[in-house]
C-alpha cells in the first residue's frame, strides 16, 4: 500500500486529521499550562485559558476523528453496512452451532430465519435432484444438481432480496427455458474453478453467506426407491409421480462418502436439524450418504427433526408425525431426539383446496411417537400463502429456545427475546412467538 496516496489531493481525510491533530495540541498545551498553574504563581485568567484550550482541543480531536472515519466508511461501506457488518461478526458470531440437514425450499425456508440470530449455521444439502433446470445440467454438464444448493446460498445471502430476484430469475423463452440463473452460474463456476464444491464455496463468498452450504456427497449419485409392489423407481422425480407407497429408498452407486466439512460440523454442532422438507426425497437421502448416520449418533449435539405441516401425495400420504419420525429411524437409526411439530390450524378454504390434491395436516399422534423415544415441541408456525409453510421466524425461534434450553439451560434464552424486542422497536417486522 503506498502511504504517500493519502497526501492526494481531494481525499477528504488529511483536512480532519489536521483538525484532530491541531485539537490534540490545544489539549496539550493546555495541560501543560495546568501542570504550571499548581506548581507556579500566575494569574487565574492563564487557567481559565488552560481549561478552554482542553475543552476546545477534545472537541476538535472528537470531530476530526469522526469526520475522517466517516470519509473513509463513506465509501468502503455506505449507510449503515459497517454496522451490519460489526453485528454480523460479533454479535451472530456467539450464536449457536447448527447443521441443518435436508434439501428443497424446507431448509431454505428455515435459514432465512435462523440467520437473524446466529452465523454459526452449515447447511448439507440434497445433490441427488434430478428435474428441471438441475435435472437438465445434470445430463449436458456432468455436474451435481444445483438447485437445492443455490436455494440455501441465496438464503442465508446478506442482502437476499436483491440477490434472489437474480439468482432465482427464471427465463421464459429460447434454448434457456426453464433454467434459472444461479444454476447457470453455478454451472459456470463448476467449469471455471474445477468442480462443484469450489463453485459453492465461490459463490458462497460473492454472496457473503452467513454461513456455509455443503453439498451432502460429491458422488454423481441417483435417488431409487423401492415401492410396496417391489417395483424399484429410479430418479428423484420420478418417485412421488408413481403413486405407489414407499418401502424404502437408497442411493446408486450404494457407496458414497460426504465432504469432510460435513463430518467436522456435525461433530462441534449444538445441534443438528433435520428438515423441514419432502421426507423421501428432500431428507432421507442426506442421511444415506455413507458416514453421516454415524456421526449424527456420535454427536453430543441435540437432534431434531422439524416435521412437515401437510403431507405430501405420492410420498406421505396419509402419514402421520410418528410415521415420519419412524421412517427416518428405519433408515438411519437413532438420530432423532426431538421433533418439532405444528399445532396452528390451517384455514379452511386452503384445507379444501390441499385435500383436492390429497394432501392433508400432518396428525400429531403423541403417544405413538412417545414410544419411538422421541420429545415433542409445539407450536403455532404455520405461514399460509398459496401453499402452507413454516414461517420462517416462528421457526427459528421455536428452534433457538430449545437448543438454548438443551445447550446451557435457557441463559441465552434472554438475550435472544431481549434481541428481538430490541429489533422490534426499531421498526422492523417481526413475528410474534
Amino acid at each position: 500500500m503506498k502511504l504517500t496516496k493519502w497526501l492526494y489531493p481531494g481525499m477528504l481525510v488529511k483536512r480532519w486529521l489536521i483538525l484532530g491533530l491541531f485539537g490534540l495540541g490545544m489539549v496539550v498545551t493546555g495541560a501543560l499550562l495546568t501542570y504550571r498553574y499548581y506548581i507556579e504563581v500566575f494569574p487565574r485568567w492563564e487557567l481559565l485559558a488552560a481549561l478552554f484550550l482542553v475543552t476546545t482541543g477534545s472537541a476538535l480531536i472528537i470531530v476530526g476523528l469522526f469526520k475522517a472515519y466517516r470519509s473513509i466508511v463513506g465509501i468502503l461501506a455506505p449507510g449503515d453496512e459497517i454496522v451490519d457488518k460489526v453485528f454480523n461478526r460479533r454479535q451472530l458470531g456467539r450464536g449457536p452451532r447448527i447443521v441443518v440437514i435436508g434439501g428443497g425450499t424446507g431448509i431454505s425456508t428455515l435459514l432465512r430465519g435462523l440467520k437473524e440470530y446466529t452465523s454459526n449455521l452449515t447447511a448439507i444439502v440434497t445433490v441427488a435432484d434430478d428435474g428441471g433446470s438441475s435435472g437438465r445440467l445434470r445430463g449436458d454438464q456432468g455436474m451435481l444438481a444445483p438447485g437445492d444448493v443455490r436455494n440455501c446460498l441465496v438464503a442465508l445471502a446478506d442482502k437476499e432480496t436483491v440477490m434472489e430476484k437474480l439468482l432465482q430469475y427464471r427465463f421464459s423463452s429460447g434454448e434457456l427455458a426453464g433454467h434459472n440463473l444461479g444454476n447457470l452460474l453455478l454451472a459456470a463456476l463448476n467449469n471455471v474453478n474445477g468442480g462443484f464444491y469450489e463453485a459453492v464455496k465461490g459463490l458462497s463468498r460473492v454472496l457473503a453467506i452467513r454461513g456455509q452450504v455443503l453439498p451432502a456427497t460429491l458422488e454423481n449419485v441417483r435417488l431409487c426407491a423401492e415401492t410396496g409392489d417391489g417395483e424399484i423407481i429410479c430418479g428423484e422425480s420420478r418417485i412421488p409421480g408413481s403413486g405407489k407407497k414407499i418401502n424404502r429408498i437408497f442411493l446408486d452407486p450404494k457407496v458414497c462418502f460426504p465432504v469432510k466439512e460435513a463430518m467436522q460440523a456435525i461433530q462441534n454442532a449444538d445441534a443438528v436439524v433435520l428438515g423441514p422438507g419432502s421426507l423421501y426425497t428432500s431428507v432421507l437421502p442426506n442421511l444415506l450418504v455413507e458416514g453421516i448416520p454415524g456421526a449424527l449418533k456420535k454427536t453430543q449435539a441435540v437432534k431434531i427433526y422439524i416435521c412437515n405441516i401437510m403431507t405430501q401425495p405420492g410420498e406421505t400420504t396419509s402419514y402421520t408425525a410418528a410415521d415420519h419420525i419412524r421412517t427416518i429411524l428405519d433408515h438411519a437409526g437413532p438420530v432423532v431426539d426431538w421433533t418439532i411439530l405444528n399445532k396452528e390450524n390451517i384455514h379452511a378454504r386452503v384445507l379444501n383446496r390441499y385435500r383436492k390434491e390429497g394432501a392433508e395436516p400432518v396428525r400429531i399422534d403423541e403417544e405413538e411417537i412417545a414410544r419411538l423415544g422421541v420429545k415433542i415441541q409445539k407450536g403455532k408456525l404455520a405461514y399460509e400463502e398459496e401453499v402452507v409453510r413454516h414461517h420462517p421466524d416462528r421457526l427459528a425461534r421455536q428452534l433457538l429456545h430449545l437448543v438454548l434450553l438443551y445447550r446451557d439451560g435457557g441463559e441465552r434464552v434472554v438475550s435472544l427475546n431481549n434481541y428481538r424486542k430490541n429489533a422490534s422497536s426499531m421498526g422492523e417486522e417481526k413475528a410474534v412467538f
